[in-house]
This record gives structure tokens, C-alpha cells and sequence, in this order.
């Protein structure tokens, strides 16, 4: 058993002896072309998502027209709900083109493992940006929904309840664990839209650090 053993061991020495062995500077290249191809996507997927969601708000909602200050209030505070996402998501989408254009003109590994760690950073932020805004705006037309224009059903179903306040404090429940909810489905949707792109950039980052050891 030892002999097989050891004929195995050196069968397989020889066939890692005929193997060519790749330099620094060649498996630095790699490296470099991958997370370069990677952080392109994450600036490119940004752009589509940006897209998307321009095109989202374009499709016509039939809504009851609301009148008097109301309706007023609630103009002026989606506008500047979709205001501040415009304007901060194009932000974004400009760092990440920056993080593309100088990951393309790095020169060392070192300084390749630093735009990995600012491109991952970067994405961490813009997700989370967007996790926030969405649990915003909910909050923000579950209240305008509310306050403004109460569909009759809901008020007829509080008002005849037992205790008022409790009635409220389970409608509450409810709206919160649906924003919940709903803000776990975003989460999963770009866990998966750029997670898998994180990831590869975390295996190239460990590539990294072990040539820099």
C-alpha cells in the first residue's frame, strides 16, 4: 500500500513539475484584468437599475386626486423624496465610474487591494442608501394614505372597534412588518444583483494579499 502510495506521490510531483509556473507579474495581471472587469459591471448595472427605476415611475397610477393642503403636502413631499434619490443615486453611479476608471490605471497590488476594499465599501453604502429610502418612503405614504385620504372600510373597521388605540397600535404592527418585509425582498434582490460580484472581488482581494505576503 505504502509503495502505490508513494509511485502516486511521485507521479503527481512530476505532472506539478510539468506545469508551467506563472510569475508575479502575471498572476498580478490576472488579478487585475478580473476586478477591473467586475467593478465595469457593478458601474454598468448601476446604470440599468437607474433606468428601471425612471422607467417604474413613469407607468401612470390611477389614485384618488386629493384636494386642499393635503394634496399640496403630498406633492411637495414626493417630490423631494424622488428629488433625493435622483440626486444621490447619480452620485453613486459617478463613484462608481470613478472607482472604474482608477482600478484601471493601478499600478501595484497594494494599491489594487485598496480600490477592491473602497469599490466594496461603495456598493455597501449605495445598497444601504437604498434600504433606508424605500423604508422612508413607505413610511411616508402609509402616513399620507393615512392622514390625507383613509380608505372607508379601514376607518368604519377602527372606529367600531373595542379600544381605538389598540386597533391603531395593530394596524401599525401590520404596516411596520410589511415594510419589513418588503425591505427583506430589496435586501435579497441586490444580495443577488451584486453579491456575486462582491464576492468575486473578495476571492481576488485574498489572491492579493497572498501575493503580497
Amino acid at each position: 500500500m505504502m509503495d502505490e502510495l508513494e509511485l502516486l506521490k511521485k507521479d503527481w510531483q512530476k505532472q506539478e513539475a510539468s506545469l508551467p509556473k506563472l510569475t508575479y507579474d502575471q498572476i498580478y495581471k490576472m488579478i487585475w484584468k478580473k476586478s477591473s472587469s467586475i467593478v465595469k459591471w457593478i458601474f454598468y448595472i448601476s446604470i440599468i437599475e437607474f433606468v428601471f427605476w425612471i422607467a417604474i415611475s413613469l407607468v401612470p397610477i390611477k389614485n384618488e386626486e386629493l384636494n386642499g393642503k393635503g394634496a399640496q403636502l403630498t406633492k411637495i413631499t414626493d417630490w423631494t423624496i424622488d428629488i433625493i434619490f435622483y440626486v444621490v443615486i447619480i452620485y453613486f453611479i459617478y463613484r462608481f465610474y470613478l472607482n472604474y476608471k482608477k482600478i484601471s490605471a493601478t499600478d501595484s497590488a497594494r494599491d489594487l487591494m485598496k480600490k477592491i476594499i473602497k469599490t466594496r465599501k461603495t456598493v455597501m453604502q449605495y445598497v444601504w442608501f437604498n434600504l433606508g429610502l424605500f423604508a422612508v418612503t413607505m413610511i411616508v405614504v402609509l402616513l399620507e394614505v393615512l392622514i390625507f385620504n383613509p380608505p372607508i372600510e379601514l376607518t368604519e373597521r377602527i372606529s367600531s372597534a373595542d379600544s381605538t388605540l389598540i386597533a391603531w397600535l395593530l394596524l401599525g404592527i401590520v404596516f411596520a412588518a410589511a415594510i419589513v418585509f418588503f425591505g427583506l425582498l430589496l435586501w435579497l434582490f441586490y444580495r443577488l444583483l451584486y453579491g456575486i460580484l462582491l464576492k468575486r472581488l473578495n476571492v481576488n482581494y485574498r489572491e492579493l494579499k497572498k501575493l503580497e505576503v
